[in-house]
């Protein structure tokens, strides 16, 4: 019978085994390329957003002159008082009730 030593058997390891085993439990393994990729996402995202509110923005503001000029010929003056008094002075009973014709299908209650 043989007599086993009381250190147990381990393989040669070489420079690279023990690099890579170290990096594998290091912090910035796995947390360098997270941080890079949520930094670099945000400025990537950010000029995708730029570029939307500027579509935006040009829909928003775009208006020919001769537009701007007919729409202001057209305007007529708005004063919240006159307003309020020409619909106080309209007659209630002028309206009469319209019943709205109903899909086909649906029952009539």
């Amino acid at each position: 019978m043989a007599i086993f030593g009381s250190r147990p058997f381990r393989a040669q390891t070489s420079v690279a085994d023990n690099i890579g085993r170290t990096l594998k439990r290091h912090p910035s393994y796995f947390g360098v390329p997270f941080v890079l990729l949520m930094v670099g996402g945000s400025f990537a995202l950010s000029t995708f957003t730029q570029t939307r509110y500027d579509l935006h923005e040009k829909r928003v503001t775009q208006i020919s002159k001769e537009e701007e000029l007919h729409m202001s010929k057209n305007r007529r003056h708005v004063d919240i008082r006159e307003e309020y008094f020409r619909l106080q002075a309209q007659d209630d009973e002028e309206w009469e009730p319209v019943r709205v014709p109903r899909p086909p299908g649906s029952e009539d209650k």
